[in-house]
This record gives structure tokens, C-alpha cells and sequence, in this order.
């Protein structure tokens, strides 16, 4: 958000060419993040994660370095990629390595430090353009790299996911680190039998005494788990998704994890996030100070996510989302209607030239009646009541103000509501920080069987890009006078959130305190759920016997 300011003064890019840079990197996310679940299934959520650090720090570095607006977009690109992959993986690395009393916390401490970057950023932003308006906006870039660079140090000393060594054949590799995160061993070897019955390695009874083998430390060698990964790998994609598809339980959970998806990007986040600065432009504040209000209004979502990593083992995610939805509503009619009033509370237009009497537009008759519909005119400036031809400098014509010393407005007029704006703003960051900024990511990693996980999440992360891409890609277009106006986009996104409020108040279940396998079976049915539950009572009960 804030070094779009600076690029845009940089190559003198027009709406179309900012929505294309910010949009260009949500598409490569939208792409590999589908993408993603692919890496994710064949190589482990490990060296994913690494691969995605990797990409993220080259395309930064081509950023810092862009001399064209063509290179500019090839580096939104690559890091886009990086994101994409990124943000499928670490939700579910989390979630599959993590107790369940804790799962839901540390699932969304992810989302925490996503917010506390983009504050950061923000700091980094006001900081190097006080520095230069010229060049700041390169470092603003470039030190991008450095984040992704401590994610692959980072990545380099931690172990891959147990649940998807053991869908791997790699029972024993999944026992060791299940006991190094684990309270006891015996908390481990439990978990490791139910994981292994969720995933159909224990076909019958006999099949218990093999895995109490990995159970005590040997390896089984991959048994059924191995063949079934081995035949998946050649199975194509098209084959993958219709028996994801075909499975009831996994079509309810994708129902709910793509449609928190959709709610969550088109409720607006990132209309605020990435055209933050713009938004403060439109409410009469210059750039610099635009530029530290984005920032600032960053740490409101941080506030949020803090309250919900607080609560969301103690409320529960049922509760922090539908209350976050609510006060989300509230907050985008409210800051749709401060910009209706920044319209209407502008000077009035006495007189205007031709050119300068109306406009184009849809929701609204187009007549310039406002000082506010004037200087959304291009070349068109207010003066003394009249709406007359100009740019930055003045009006073309000397004697267009009706009386000397009548201050020239080109870009934004008088807007007595401007602090109503941003009051709205950081409200509904604060607001959307508490549900629905992390716990969609909670649910996401929590909801989907593990046969399915990598591509059912690459389903669900890739329909959060790609309507991340339709709202940042259209925010400005619509948001212009000739369409929705301001106001009128941002009434939309409350209309929406409305709506998204009374679906989930129907069809949210709570996870809190659930194993994955238990949070499973929320959207089976009974007679699809464990079809054969006395596989894991007869293999419990061995492993009981073994242990006693």
C-alpha cells in the first residue's frame, strides 16, 4: 500500500497500471497456490515451505532492482508465486504438527505475524519515503527478501509433517517426530494409530499387529500407506479431484472452506490493505501522512488477531467469526457512509464549464452538484463555486475563479469527515483481525481429510487469490465516480459481509478442542464415517496391551 504512491509517481503509472501491479502478484498466488497442493502431496509441506522462501527472495531481489514497469510486473510475479505456495503450506504444516488444544492458537499466530509483517512494512514504507521519494520505494521492496530468508533457515532445522510421512509410507520417520512434540510417548503412539486408521492403512484386523511395530520404533516398510501413495503418484489430476469430489464429506467441507474464502476477500480486507494509502488520498490527507496512516492502521488488525489468538481456545472459532463478521458489517456501511457524506458536505458547484458538468455514471446522475464530483473529473478543478478546466498549477483560464484569492482545488476538497474514515477503517481492521483475518486459515487446515488435505486446501487457498484478484483488480475501477463511487464499493462489501453472516450462523460448526480425525467425522455422515470402527477399538486395545 504505501510504496504503490511512490511507483506510481516512479513510472507514471495510470489506475489500470496500479491494479495491474498489485493484481499480477495475486494471479501468480491464485496460480501456485493451485499449483501447491501438487508440491504439497508428492514432496512434503518442508520443502514446499523451502521453495517458497526460495522464489519469495528472488522476486524480491528483482524488485529492488526494477528499471521498467515490465520488470516491475515480472517481480510481482515471482513473488507471487512465493506467496501462493506459502500460504497453502504453512496453515496445514501447523495444524498437522500441533496438539489440538493448541492447533487453533498457533494456526492463527501464522496469521498474527502475516499482520505484523504488513505493520512492519508499513513503517518501513513511511520511513524510506521521508528518506527519498525517489528510490525509497526499492529498499521498501527489496528488504522483502530479508523475512524470506529467515523462513528457509528457519524451515532447514524443522521436521516434516508426521501426518504426511505417514500418507508417505514413513510410519516410523512420522512416530519420531510425533514423540519429540508430543508430552509422552504414549500420547504419540495413540495419535500415530489414529492417524494411521484415518488414512485406511489398517484394512483388517491382522494389519493392527504390523503397525504396533512402527508403533514400537521399526519401520513397516510403507505397507498399504506406501502402495496407495505410489498408485495416487500416477494418478492424474483430473482422476485426483473427482474422487476427492465424489467422497460427501469431503464436498461439505470444501463447501465451507471455499465459501469462508469468498467471504473473506470479498468483504473488502484487501481493498483497505493494499489501496490503504489511496483511501486516505481520497479523505483529503497528502501522501506522506497517507502513507504512515496505512501503516498505523495495519497495527489495528494486529490488536485483533492478538485478542483472537486469546480466545480461540476458550470462545471457540464459531463464535469469534460470526461476532467478527458482524462488527465487519457495521464497519464498511459505516466508512461508505462517512465518504457519502465527505461527498455531500463538500462546497456546492454554483457554475461549471462544459466539459466540467458532468460525468458518466451509473449509481448516481452525474451532474456535478458537489466539489467532491468536481475534482473526480479529470482536468477539472473547483474554485470559488465553480467547476472549471485546470490542472495541479490553476484553471486554464485566468479569470474562471469568480473572485481573487479563492483557493484552487485540483485533487481533494475540504472533508470535514475525513477522521470518520478513519475511525471506520481502523474499526474494521480491528474487527476483522478477531475472526476473520486468521480463523478462516484455522478452519481451512482443520476440516479436510487427510487423503484429500493438500488438494483440497489448494482448492480452498486458491479461491481466496483468486478473489483476492477480482476485488484488488477492480477496487479502483469501481470505486471511481463513473461506476459505484467510493461510498457505493464499499456498501457492496457490507451487503456482502451480511449476507456471508447469516450463511455461516447456519453452517459453522465449532472444531475447538477436536482432533483433525474428530473434526473429520463433523462432515460425514455416520454410516460414511469409519465404516469399520472396530479397526481402531482392536488397535487401541493391542496397543494398550503392548504398552501395559
Amino acid at each position: 500500500s504505501g510504496a504503490l504512491l511512490p511507483i506510481q509517481r516512479a513510472f507514471d503509472l495510470g489506475p489500470a497500471q496500479e491494479e495491474m501491479v498489485v493484481s499480477s502478484t495475486i494471479l501468480a498466488a491464485f496460480i501456485s497456490s493451485f499449483v501447491g497442493g501438487s508440491i504439497n502431496s508428492s514432496f512434503g509441506r518442508r520443502k514446499a515451505a523451502l521453495s517458497a522462501a526460495a522464489v519469495f527472495t528472488f522476486g524480491s531481489i528483482i524488485l529492488a532492482v526494477a528499471w521498467s514497469y515490465q520488470t516491475l510486473i515480472i517481480g510481482r510475479l515471482v513473488v507471487g508465486v512465493g506467496i501462493g505456495i506459502a500460504s497453502l503450506t504453512a496453515p496445514v504444516y501447523i495444524s498437522e504438527i500441533a496438539m489440538p488444544e493448541s492447533r487453533g492458537k498457533l494456526v492463527t499466530v501464522n496469521a498474527l505475524l502475516v499482520c505484523i509483517g504488513q505493520f512492519s512494512a508499513g513503517m518501513v514504507d513511511g520511513l524510506f519515503d521521508q528518506v527519498s521519494d525517489e528510490w525509497g520505494w526499492r529498499f521498501m521492496l527489496g528488504l522483502a527478501a530479508l523475512p524470506s530468508v529467515a523462513m528457509f533457515i528457519g524451515f532447514m532445522k524443522l521436521p516434516e509433517s508426521p501426518r504426511w510421512l505417514v500418507a508417505a509410507g514413513r510410519s516410523g520417520e512420522a512416530l519420531d517426530v510425533l514423540r519429540s512434540f508430543r508430552d509422552s510417548d504414549r500420547v504419540a503412539n495413540e495419535e500415530l494409530a489414529e492417524i494411521l486408521e484415518n488414512v485406511g492403512v489398517t484394512d483388517d484386523l491382522g494389519g493392527s499387529s504390523s503397525h504396533l511395530s512402527v508403533i514400537s520404533g521399526e519401520s513397516s516398510g510403507g505397507g498399504l500407506a506406501q502402495l496407495s501413495s505410489s498408485s495416487s503418484s500416477k494418478e492424474n489430476v483430473c482422476k485426483k479431484i473427482s474422487h476427492m469430489l465424489a467422497d460427501q464429506g469431503t464436498r461439505s467441507a470444501l463447501k465451507l472452506g471455499c465459501g469462508l474464502m469468498v467471504l473473506q476477500q470479498l468483504s473488502g480486507v484487501n481493498t483497505i490493505m493494499y489501496y490503504a494509502a489511496s483511501i486516505y488520498q481520497m479523505s483529503e490527507y497528502d501522501e506522506v501522512t497517507s502513507i504512515w496512516l496505512s501503516g498505523f492502521t495495519a497495527l489495528a488488525q494486529v490488536v485483533g488477531v492478538l485478542f483472537s489468538i486469546y480466545l480461540v481456545e476458550k470462545a471457540g472459532r464459531r463464535i469469534l467469526i460470526l461476532t467478527s463478521l458482524a462488527l465487519v458489517t457495521m464497519s464498511l456501511f459505516g466508512l461508505g457512509t462517512s465518504f457519502y457524506y465527505a461527498r455531500i458536505s463538500s462546497e456546492k458547484v454554483i457554475s461549471s464549464t462544459d466539459m466540467c458538468g458532468s460525468q458518466s455514471a451509473i449509481m448516481w446522475s452525474g451532474i456535478t452538484s458537489f466539489c467532491y464530483d468536481c475534482v473526480a473529473i479529470d482536468g477539472c478543478g473547483f474554485c470559488g463555486g465553480s467547476c472549471v478546466t485546470g490542472d495541479e498549477t490553476g484553471p486554464f483560464e485566468e479569470d474562471s475563479c469568480p473572485a481573487s484569492g479563492n483557493e484552487w482545488i485540483y485533487s481533494a476538497c475540504e472533508n470535514k469527515y475525513g477522521w470518520v474514515s478513519v475511525l471506520f477503517m481502523i474499526l474494521y481492521l480491528l474487527s476483522f483481525g478477531i475472526g476473520m483475518g486468521g480463523l478462516p486459515w484455522t478452519l481451512t487446515s482443520e476440516i479436510y481429510p487427510l487423503q484429500h488435505r493438500s488438494l483440497a486446501l489448494s482448492f480452498s487457498t486458491s479461491t481466496n487469490w483468486i478473489c483476492n484478484l477480482v476485488v484488488s483488480a477492480s477496487f479502483l475501477t469501481i470505486s471511481s465516480a463513473a461506476v459505484l463511487t467510493i461510498y457505493g464499493a464499499f456498501f457492496l462489501y457490507g451487503s456482502i459481509a451480511l449476507v456471508g453472516f447469516i450463511w455461516l450462523y447456519q453452517s459453522l460448526p465449532e472444531t475447538k478442542g477436536k482432533s483433525l480425525e474428530e473434526i473429520e467425522a463433523l462432515f460425514h455422515r455416520d454410516e460414511d464415517f469409519l465404516a469399520h470402527p472396530e479397526h481402531t477399538k482392536n488397535l487401541m486395545a493391542a496397543l494398550a496391551t503392548q504398552q501395559g
